[in-house]
């Protein structure tokens, strides 16, 4: 079938590709009609912080309405002297569309900082950036009068612009086919695969956009979706690519030959797709709809790039026909030198030496994954974002300031809701153990007095921690006040506490995050040995491939670690100081990881097959499939890593982590794994490769690539 639909798109090449620029122009008209939102806010509904928050709503609702902090500073003299232009900026922002209060200035011990709370009628998110110049011509008088202003809190989400990754997909593309050059020869063959691919990942950011007016995706989902369509749509694009220009130099008919590459090479391009988007919808196993639609994002992204794989680079490959080669900028080499070539030479190097190979691989492997046992999961706030920036700077003068309120911990309050609902002891005895525990608990800096809301239903107290939101010691004292001192405080009363507000909430959200991990692998694997099973009717390989696709997540978690975590080169990224792994980039990246590097497991796996089905020699099969398929993999694995860190310029703190995770799996896959482990590990093997129980063989659906 794909045979016949790639030739009768060779055949139609024109009628094709308009039809597919007409897709793009319709798809990315209709994302700007239906106009997208995208939401960054985590719903938990059962945990400590969704229930506090929840009794706030209902109890004291001015508490829990969306906020952010405006703060003030004087590096000459005090804030007092310019009490009057303070006065007119406050008055001002009260003024301000949405806004439905501004607290008192709380001031710093030696008067040089102040800050306010700024609350709204609706999500911060919802304002838009525009609302900045609000903002900004509301605080007008303080800065005229010479006080520095900046904006913190939740109110980054108004002033922080929104990521600009043109750069990224610029320098990407760029890179990608100066590659493509290298590895074709020719620039028609080098800008084929980047015309049909910016094509799809134009076409599926627009079908994101349409689908994200219904449904709220994060605001990394299009980088993300962007990253990994643009990343597979040049690969399978190459691959195929090389395939056709292979049937051209052995003589076949342009026409044959894009029928004859949809229906070889185009099979594993469909079963690499559907592994990826199988491994991306597997992240709605963790039961997180933030999550989740993530890999929804990607997944249509990749589904679209697919399609136009398989349609339009055909249609394109006939339209071009025997002139790929044109434009030369070196001989062109075909796709396999034959037996004697130099892959054909190292394939028997391994063979001979099947046990070393597979050892020093492993022991590559092992000692990038060891730092995986410090992972410290957490969230990037806005003391990681670039020096300079409103919300660093409000978060500088924040966590230096002296006095009640104020030093690191003051960027991420926590506040406390005791549900007074079913206690029968009475709200003073409550008021006063509260007050004695947390007086006493060690990693509180100050806490406001523990007061009754206006129906007496709950106690509320804002707690500052000694240390800032990305501490692990802030972790540390949330997981003591919730699991010890507050029910230890409260032990006999009735009253139950929570944490909430956002860094609890962030805490909730890595810890559910943390339990729900192992489930999502578990899909993952067990859905991917399912299908590998049933492409190459074996149970070995399948095994093979997800137990080293486990391997390279591993060492790709452990090179994160090192960068971002120990802060090892974080610098060359434009970080500042050493961060947390982001609670939610593990599983995002074990799922993205293992899609990615199934991609050139069954590339290389399909022309391993289709020799050993011809010749029913493992040895021969092997060989001729790592000869066939090593410079078009390793072409592709250069394409995509220099994708992938192009993306690493972008100044999103948790679209760097994917993006370097992911570039360090790929070049860890296309190497170690694709290069050493797996011809290793099936000269090994044997014949053995391809056992499958008989019974298992005849039930199985029939599906080849």
């Amino acid at each position: 079938m794909l045979g016949r639909l790639g030739g009768a798109c060779a055949r139609h090449p024109v009628l094709v590709v308009a039809a597919w620029l007409l897709v793009l122009v319709a798809a990315l008209a209709g994302r700007h009609l239906a106009a997208p939102t995208y939401n960054d806010q985590v719903s938990l509904p059962g945990t400590a912080s969704h229930t506090g928050a929840d009794l706030l709503a209902r109890s004291l609702p001015e508490a829990g309405r969306p906020g952010g902090k405006v703060v003030f500073h004087t590096d000459s003299g005090t804030l007092a002297d310019q009490r009057a232009a303070l006065d007119s900026t406050l008055a001002g922002l009260r003024a301000l569309p949405h806004v439905v209060s501004v607290s008192d200035l709380v001031t710093s011990t030696d008067g040089r900082t102040a800050d306010t709370t700024v609350s709204f009628d609706q999500q911060l998110k919802n304002l838009g950036h525009d609302y900045t110049d609000r903002l900004d011509g509301a605080t007008r008088p303080a800065r005229t009068a010479g006080v520095g202003v900046a904006y913190g809190g939740d109110l980054e989400q108004v002033v922080r612009e929104p990521a600009n990754d043109k750069l990224s997909e610029g320098v990407g593309v760029a890179a990608a086919l100066l590659i493509l050059l290298l590895a074709f020869g020719s620039v028609l063959a080098a800008l084929l695969p980047l015309f049909t691919a910016l094509i799809s990942v134009g076409a599926g950011l627009g079908v994101v956009g349409i689908v994200a007016a219904t449904v709220s995706f994060a605001t990394s989902a299009t980088t993300l979706a962007g990253m990994i369509g643009l990343g597979v749509g040049i690969d399978y694009a190459l691959f195929l690519t090389t395939r056709f220009r292979q049937d051209l130099i052995e003589g076949r008919d342009p026409v044959e030959a894009a029928a004859r590459t949809a229906h070889t090479t185009g099979r594993a391009v469909l079963v690499a797709a559907l592994t990826v988007a199988v491994a991306m919808l597997s992240l709605y196993g963790c039961g997180l709809s933030f999550i989740g639609r993530l890999g929804l994002a990607a997944t249509l992204a990749v589904i679209v790039t697919a399609a136009a794989a398989l349609t339009l680079v055909p249609a394109a490959l006939g339209l071009v026909g025997r002139h790929v080669d044109r434009i030369r900028v070196r001989r062109p080499v075909a796709e396999s030198g034959g037996a004697d070539d130099a892959w054909h030479r190292y394939a028997r190097l391994v063979a001979r030496r099947p046990w070393t190979f597979l050892g020093v691989g492993l022991a590559v492997l092992g000692l990038c994954a060891v730092p995986l046992f410090a992972m410290r999961l957490g969230h990037v706030d806005a003391g990681a974002d670039r020096p300079g920036t409103s919300t660093r700077t409000a978060y500088d003068w924040i966590a230096d300031a002296d006095g009640p309120g104020f030093g690191p911990g003051a960027n991420g309050p926590v506040v406390a809701v005791v549900d007074l609902g079913s206690a029968h002891a009475s709200a003073d005895r409550v008021t006063q153990d509260v007050t004695t525990a947390l007086h006493a608990a060690h990693g509180v800096a100050s806490f406001t007095p523990v007061r009754p809301s206006k129906d007496g239903k709950v106690l509320v107290t804002t707690l500052t921690p000694a240390t800032g939101p990305q501490d692990a010691a802030t972790a540390t004292l949330l997981d003591t006040l919730s699991d010890h001192t507050l029910p230890t405080a409260l032990h006999g009363t009735g009253a139950t506490a929570y944490l909430t507000g956002s860094v609890a909430g962030q805490a909730d959200f890595r810890h559910t995050v943390g339990a729900r991990l192992p489930l999502v692998i578990g899909i993952v694997l067990v859905l991917a040995f399912l299908l590998l099973m049933t492409v190459f009717r074996s149970v070995v390989i399948p095994l093979k491939a997800v137990v080293l696709n486990v391997f390279t997540t591993a060492a790709s978690y452990g090179v994160l670690v090192m960068v971002f975590q120990w802060g090892w080169g974080d610098s060359l990224l434009g970080l500042s100081e050493p961060v947390p792994i982001e609670s939610y980039v593990p599983m995002m990246m074990f799922a993205i990881t293992f899609g990615l590097s199934m991609d050139y497991e069954i590339f290389l796996l399909s022309r391993i097959a289709e020799a050993w089905h011809r010749t029913g020699d493992n040895r021969i099969a092997v060989g001729e499939g790592l000869s066939a398929t090593a410079r078009v993999i390793s072409a592709a694995a250069f394409i995509m890593t220099a994708v992938f860190l192009s993306f690493t310029t972008s100044p999103t703190v948790v679209v760097k982590m994917l993006a370097l995770g992911l570039a360090i799996s790929v070049v860890v896959d296309a190497t170690v794994v694709r290069l050493v482990l797996v011809p290793s590990a099936m000269f090994l093997m044997g014949r053995a490769n391809w056992w499958i129980p008989r019974r298992l063989d005849r039930i199985l659906p029939r599906l080849h690539a």
